[in-house]
């Protein structure tokens, strides 16, 4: 049976559905940290270090000025620097390299899983060299890299693993909570993050006591008591009005995370009939652990045997949603090795194929709590309509 849309537009995020039923909640704590007047590492900064880093099952929660900082500062911290390598993917936000960048070390970039677009823990293994110290999976999307499997490879070449769980916000897999596999972990607050703020911010959280006052010293110009510098750190602070707000909105992560497990098994049976047509989504391995921060599939173009074609492409299909007043995002268009910022690192073309093949038939579908059957119902309708006029290049005014 074909699914009808109707026209009504779909934002790709929506904040004021989560942020209305809160907001006087949201007031009271922008007001008690006014009249506190504690602006900078006050008392709010602290409170919500403790809570997340409780919720990530660990001990020790530093915030900071943003994601990028979190990577950055919290390598540093954990010891590393120039003449290091570092092992991430090819395939993730450019925050995860540049963070590794700033930390002095040097960036080894890999190819990532088809199915997952998760880091390929196989390409890692045949990536370390004696000067390889770390690796950065990223959980991308809302999914965990395998801590099983990570740990295996982490403990086999002992290295250091650091979590990027920018995307992750209480993810689960195989017993474990996203931060809590490695030495440490990055998160970011960014407003559109399962847990975001209202402007940046980003913590690190870990169990060791040491890389947790390391990091409270270089967020803070190195100075672990004021104006008393023992490292060559920086300005990265948690704004106490930014921990206020994300105080008042982690009890609420849960279910919203739920939520958008319930949204993307929406997507996912809709989907279904249309799997044939080379239309998949990116696979949950993780089950009800995945907290799809993004719900991304694929418009297969390219495969080895010439099937599962999507009668149209990535471009198309984008332009035909947002034709239809429906808003989608390419995460991401154009994967950390072919950025032209990054040149000088030496990747070309080719050298990551998998990475690249995603930047062309990835697509990622509205998400956010909130978000209906009937949205989802419109979406997949929108969908199923494109692909059932493939050669059309009528597009809605």
């Amino acid at each position: 049976m074909t699914m009808q849309s109707v026209s009504t537009a779909i934002p790709f995020v929506d904040l004021t559905l989560q942020h209305q039923p809160i907001q006087p909640h949201i007031d009271q704590a922008i007001r008690t940290v006014i009249e506190r007047g504690d602006y900078v590492l006050g008392q709010a900064v602290v409170e919500f270090e403790q809570a997340f880093a409780k919720a990530c099952g660990t001990a020790f929660g530093v915030g900071v000025a943003c994601g990028t900082d979190a990577i950055a500062l919290g390598l540093q911290a954990c010891g590393i620097g120039s003449g290091d390598e570092v092992i991430l993917p090819a395939n993730t936000f450019v925050a995860t390299l540049i963070g590794v960048l700033r930390a002095g070390a040097t960036p080894v970039l890999v190819d990532c899983d088809p199915k997952t677009a998760l880091l390929d823990l196989g390409a890692a293994e045949k990536a370390v060299t004696p000067r390889t110290r770390a690796i950065v999976p990223v959980h991308l999307y809302g999914q965990m890299v395998s801590p099983t499997l990570l740990r295996d490879l982490a403990n086999t070449y002992d290295l250091i693993i650091f979590e990027d769980a920018a995307q992750a916000h209480l993810a689960q897999r195989e017993g474990f909570r996203a931060g809590s596999i490695g030495v440490a972990a990055a998160f970011s607050f960014y407003p559109s993050k399962n847990l975001g703020a209202l402007g940046d911010g980003g913590i690190v959280v870990t169990q060791d006591d040491a890389i947790a006052a390391k990091l409270r010293s270089l967020r803070n110009y190195g100075a672990p008591r004021k104006y008393f510098h023992v490292d060559y750190g920086t300005n990265s602070r948690l704004d106490s009005m930014q921990a206020a707000v994300l105080s008042v909105k982690l009890p609420y992560l849960e279910e919203w995370n739920r939520d958008r497990l319930r949204i993307a098994e929406q997507y996912n049976a809709l989907l279904k009939p249309l799997n044939s047509k080379g239309l998949l989504p990116i696979q949950n391995q993780s089950g009800k652990g995945h907290v799809y921060h993004l719900y991304v599939i694929r418009a297969f173009q390219n495969t080895p045997t010439g099937d599962l074609i999507c009668p149209i492409d990535r471009d198309l299909l984008h332009d035909r949603l947002n034709a239809q007043g429906i808003q989608t995002g390419i995460h991401y268009p154009l994967p950390c090795h072919l950025q032209p910022a990054f040149k000088n690192l030496g990747y070309r073309a080719g050298d990551f194929p998998i990475a690249e093949l995603l930047c062309q038939e990835i697509i990622s579908l509205p998400m956010y709590p909130g978000l209906t059957e009937e949205h989802v119902i419109q979406v997949m309708g929108t969908i199923e309509e494109a692909l059932a006029t493939p050669s059309a290049i009528q597009l809605s005014a």
